[in-house]
């Protein structure tokens, strides 16, 4: 059995020691290293992972050092795809809210690169995905038809509980937020060319989808940009099962998204997993065939190269 990982981090040394000494780092990343992704998939029989980088991002007030930072995690992850292109796919960064620094660095990430995709986060600075200055970036990654990952990011201002850690819920919570306001700022509709997964099964979006959804009946004027209904664009997204692999959420998923939209993702290095074997045991309950294809198969329409080189397509 295939397994390729679409939900995997990385945190080059050279990031962590620029937001380090610039005193960017507002809690502690967890230790990162190639070797030590060799040794989670060998663990978990992974045979192919798809790189990101994590939260915080690269953009800390200064859109310059933005650029900076983006241009040196997107050339190591592409050192690191180069370096093992049948283990490896890379998701770039890009240097938001800059939009056009954000289109430059999309260009040479996916052109002259070769990365898989990019990784945006669910806010920048407070600015979500579907905010109309975005537009062309978001026209450019539907023309590419282009492999996008969505992944949450701490919303801005203070907590309202500082005692709860950031990750608990705010994360999935800022996931909906963000998929929201793609749904009714009319950015689906426009960007129909968009392959979008969305992390952890969509943080709380199943559960909310009906009550997402039912603002075209209580509100129609702000819902008139997503005339084909929330329930219709939250199908057409991917959803990976990052630090969400227990049949719970995955069968809640399955109410908004069909089986061929869910991937396997493990969130490593932030994700408590297993000592070895199974790196989501809470999915035993899926018949082979059908974890076959959460583990692998799925993955094909969104990493193509690297599922043909594992096997998989």
């Amino acid at each position: 059995m295939s397994r390729i990982d679409a939900h995997v981090h990385l945190l080059p040394d050279r990031y962590r020691a620029e937001l380090e000494r610039r005193g960017l780092l507002s809690f502690p990343l967890p230790p990162w290293s190639p070797d030590g992704t060799y040794a989670l998939m060998e663990r978990h029989e992974i045979d192919g992972a798809v790189m990101s980088l994590s939260p915080p991002g690269v953009f800390f007030g200064d859109h310059g050092l933005a650029a900076e930072l983006a241009r040196m995690v997107n050339e190591q992850t592409a050192e690191l795809v180069r370096s093992d292109p049948a283990r490896f796919a890379g998701l770039a960064v890009l240097p938001l809210p800059d939009v056009d620094r954000a289109l430059a660095e999309l260009e040479y990430a996916l052109d002259d690169l070769g990365l898989e995709g990019v990784a945006l986060l669910s806010n920048v600075a407070g600015t979500y995905p579907g905010d109309p200055a975005w537009e062309p970036l978001f026209d450019e990654l539907s023309l590419r038809e282009a492999y996008v990952f969505l992944h949450p990011q701490a919303p801005p201002g203070p907590p309202p509980l500082p005692e709860h850690p950031i990750w608990l819920y705010e994360f999935p919570f800022d996931t909906t937020r963000a998929v929201a306001n793609l749904i009714y700022s009319g950015t689906l509709e426009r960007c129909p060319g968009i392959r979008m997964q969305v992390a952890h099964l969509g943080g709380a979006l199943p559960f909310l989808a009906y009550r997402l959804a039912s603002l075209a009946a209580r509100e129609p004027d702000r819902a008139a940009a997503a005339p084909a209904g929330a329930l219709a664009y939250l199908r057409r997204l991917y959803y990976d099962t990052g630090l969400s692999n227990h049949m719970l959420p995955f069968d809640t998923t399955l109410g908004i998204a069909e089986f061929d939209r869910i991937v396997f993702g493990s969130d490593w290095p932030y994700a408590d997993l297993p000592e070895s074997g199974d790196p989501a045991p809470g999915l035993g309950d899926l018949g082979a065939a059908d974890r076959a294809r959460v583990d692998a198969g799925n993955a094909a329409a969104l990493v193509p190269r690297l599922a043909a080189a594992v096997g998989v397509g």
